[in-house]
This record gives structure tokens, C-alpha cells and sequence, in this order.
């Protein structure tokens, strides 16, 4: 009897010794990590061989557009970064005028590093090569006619052809650029791509193209060794 009474008060003692304390708390859910959009200014995301990669209005948003990995021309398609977020990238194309982005994964994309930059000073009639802001080489340039003024806006080199392949009138050297002129001379048929080319004749420091930008030819072949696919350019007043 006593230890069957021990027992039963045992058990009471046991079962009643946490009857006082507070539940225990899961661990608090873990909070998800906010993603901060950063701004990319010496990165360009190169298209692997073989592979089509979408365009989308933001991450995982509608698509806009569709991107091989060679250009019109025949280049490796080489996209500079305008922004990231988390392992979202945006880019910029030709495939989406002058000033849209479009949003892609960073992976299958190869990332390579673009420390040059060109400053194209419309005011003053000059481009500005930059390394890591360090100033190469100032060139100076033709711009565009009042009435074919040349686009103001943030581009990138896309190509780097043969002038001769294209016609006399390009000098030796075009590096096509991915901004586009609106304001064309009327039946001119030469395409709307803008370009940093030659000219048959000397036009520099002055505004007399269709919107491209004219440079002598040893400045040109400079820039055809120096200035890799994906290099950013600013074209402003």
C-alpha cells in the first residue's frame, strides 16, 4: 500500500513538475533575405555557344525578347550588366532599343570583365577612352548633323568589323554600337545602327554624319585593339 501510494505520488510529482512552465517555442522561422539591386558598371555576360537566352521585363517577368549567341554580324553576343540582384542580371541589348533593360539568370552566362569604358562628349566633339577611369586616349570625333543629331543614351560596342567589307565610305574600322538613330535622312537605306567608323573624307570635330561618330583612321585601329566586345559606352551632351 505505501508503495503503491509512493508511486502514485511519484508519478504526480513527475507529471506536475512542469506544469508551471512555459510551453517550449519553436525557433523563430527564418526570415527571407531581402535581395538588393546593385548597380554593375565593368561587367558583360558573354552567351555560351550554341544557346538562346531570354529577356525578360524583370526577374521572371514577361519576355521580351530572345538573344543567340552571335550577333547579326557574326560576333560572340557579349552583354553588358546594368544591374544584379540576387542571380538575376540585367542587361542591355540591341534587341531592346536604346534604353530598355532586360532581365536574364547569370547562369548558363559567361561573366567577363570590362574595365574600358568610352565617353562620347557630343559638346566638345570627343571620345574618351577610360581604363578603370583612368583616361587611355582622347579622341576627336564627328557627330551627327542638326538634322540627324547623334542619340544620347548608354550603349555598348557589339561588333568590330572590316570597314572595306561594308563600303569605301567607312574608313577601315567600324565598331557597331548597340543604339539605334531614329532620325534618318529621308530614303537613306544604310540600316539604323549607330557606329564609330571613317569617313572618306575628313568631317572630325565637326557635326556632319547621320549620327555615327567619325574618327581618323589611326584612332580607329587604337580602338579596334584596345576596346574589347561588351564595352560600355555613354553617349551624352
Amino acid at each position: 500500500m505505501t508503495i503503491a501510494v509512493l508511486g502514485a505520488i511519484g508519478i504526480a510529482f513527475v507529471l506536475g513538475r512542469g506544469s508551471d512552465d512555459k510551453a517550449a517555442e519553436p525557433p523563430p522561422a527564418a526570415q527571407p533575405v531581402e535581395q538588393v539591386v546593385e548597380r554593375v558598371e565593368d561587367l558583360a555576360a558573354r552567351v555560351p555557344p550554341g544557346r538562346r537566352v531570354v529577356l525578360r521585363s524583370r526577374p521572371g517577368g514577361r519576355v521580351l525578347a530572345t538573344v543567340a549567341a552571335r550577333t547579326e554580324f557574326g560576333s560572340p553576343q557579349t552583354l553588358p550588366l546594368a544591374l544584379r540582384k540576387g542571380d538575376w542580371i540585367a542587361v542591355r541589348s540591341t534587341a531592346l532599343g536604346n534604353r530598355r533593360l532586360g532581365w536574364v539568370r547569370a547562369q548558363p552566362l559567361r561573366l567577363v570583365r570590362r574595365p574600358v569604358e568610352l565617353d562620347a562628349d557630343l559638346s566638345k566633339r570627343v571620345l574618351i577612352v577610360r581604363d578603370d577611369g583612368a583616361v587611355l586616349r582622347t579622341i576627336g570625333v564627328a557627330i551627327g548633323a542638326p538634322d540627324t543629331p547623334t542619340p544620347r543614351g548608354r550603349f555598348y560596342v557589339t561588333d568590330k568589323l572590316r570597314g572595306a567589307a561594308f563600303g569605301p565610305y567607312y574608313g577601315c574600322c567600324i565598331l557597331a554600337l548597340s543604339g539605334r538613330q531614329r532620325n534618318l535622312p529621308e530614303g537613306w537605306s544604310g540600316g539604323d545602327r549607330l557606329a564609330i567608323h571613317g569617313s572618306p573624307t575628313p568631317t572630325w570635330g565637326n557635326a556632319a554624319s547621320n549620327g555615327c561618330l567619325h574618327a581618323r583612321e589611326a584612332d580607329l585601329r587604337y580602338l579596334m585593339r584596345t576596346v574589347p566586345l561588351g564595352t560600355a559606352v555613354r553617349i551624352h551632351a
